[in-house]
């Protein structure tokens, strides 16, 4: 099945769209417009795709998990690894692209949201590199919970932005870093942390973190001398599982997308915004989230920051809706125990995002024949994860 083509509003089915002031309007449409012309250019992707290769270190590997595979005994699980990523995860794709665009628009100052921080750095790595000021809005609660990536954030000449409205989480960051951005638009380009928000972002996002299905594609076949049988990533915004899925749509290998289970999704205190949300519009765009019977966004929960956010990008709407992908949840708990036990069979530190999609990983595993395949998208390291919160949990 092929993806929902994009309508000129800019629409996933029923989902996207622009549900922003009048005054941003002609601000996303110029953004549109110099997208794809950058897109169109060869001289641009020529540069983007010497950046990824030369600066962020692409292609990343896609690594056999033997002892993995040999404790669960059923499909052979390959981890696609975004974590071994210039600044630790996939959102560098984003972030060269994007700044590389801001440069092409002229623009001359970025501003960004950020949750965990590994978004941040990444905004704040490539503007450096780039020559642009970088103004990172991040909650005061992550501040708190993310110590270290302030640090390095600040490290990278980004200026740190606390917001202490709301829930001082991940939407929070980013209703200020709408508003500030709103009142900025001549010289300001912002760059979204991930698939939301009012198009054309969710489609800029994909595109430029498609390269890990292209590179998954042809690495597994290297290996396997066919398709993967199913491909599992982590999804609260879902970047890097749009990455992964989109060159996988029309082929016919299965699509899992695992979001953040909390405590539990009967105790309401989750993220999984897919599972137990109905269709609202939050940051510009129509998607499922998490809202109650007045349409009054509800309190989400994760261990992880990055999924402390009350909605999915709307192409992540438009899969679910149409079945094309299929959605499970995870608790913190299950994510942190395939944290510690792929860290001890195979030396690697995860990011707790991660963890989630390894641990639906392992449930699927065994249920599988030997001769299956499962692709993981190791969406991030784990140090900042393991260094502040770990041993809490433990």
């Amino acid at each position: 099945m092929q993806n929902a083509p994009l309508n000129h509003k800019g629409r996933f089915g029923p989902f996207g769209g622009q549900y922003v002031p009048e005054t941003l309007i002609s601000a996303l449409n110029l953004l549109e417009e110099a997208f794809d012309e950058a897109m169109a250019d060869e001289d641009f992707k020529n540069q983007l795709h010497s950046e990824l290769t030369h600066y962020s270190g692409r292609p990343t590997p896609l690594t056999f998990a033997e002892n993995t595979t040999n404790h669960f005994g059923g499909a052979q699980i390959y981890l696609k690894r975004e974590d071994l990523n210039h600044t630790g995860t996939h959102k560098i794709n984003n972030a060269i692209g994007q700044i590389l665009l801001a440069k092409r628009m002229g623009k001359t100052n970025v501003v960004a949201e950020t949750g965990t921080g590994q978004h941040g750095v990444a905004v704040a790595a490539a503007c450096a590199r780039y020559g642009l000021k970088c103004k990172i809005f991040i909650g005061e609660k992550d501040i708190e919970r993310h110590p270290f990536n302030v640090l390095r954030m600040k490290l990278l000449a980004a200026e740190i932005i606390p917001v202490n409205s709301g829930r001082q989480t991940l939407k929070d960051a980013m209703n200020e870093a709408f508003r500030y951005w709103s009142g900025k638009i001549v010289d300001t380009f912002y760059c979204i942390s991930t698939a939301l928000g009012a198009h054309p972002i969710p489609s800029i996002v994909r595109e430029f973190q498609t390269v890990i299905g292209v590179e998954t594609k042809q690495q597994h076949f290297l290996a396997e001398w066919r398709m993967p049988t199913k491909i599992i990533a982590c999804v609260g915004g879902g970047s890097n599982a749009l990455g992964i899925f989109y060159p996988f749509l029309d082929e016919p290998v299965s699509l899992i997308g695992v979001e953040a289970g909390g405590y539990g999704i009967e105790t309401g205190k989750h993220a999984a915004s897919i599972t137990t949300g109905s269709i609202g519009v939050l940051h510009g765009a129509m998607t499922y989230l998490n809202q109650d019977c007045t349409g009054q966004i509800t309190p989400t929960y994760s261990f992880s920051s990055e999924f402390d956010y009350p909605a999915v990008g709307p192409e992540h709407a438009y899969l679910a809706q149409s079945g094309r992908v299929t959605y499970q949840t995870i608790t913190d708990q299950e994510a942190l125990q395939a944290l510690s036990f792929i860290a001890k069979q195979e030396g690697i530190l995860p990011a707790i995002e991660s963890a989630h999609a390894l641990a639906q990983a392992f449930k699927e595993a065994s249920k599988m024949a030997l001769d299956e395949t499962i692709v993981v998208c190791l969406s991030g390291r784990g140090d900042n994860d393991i260094r502040l919160n770990w041993f809490r949990r433990e």
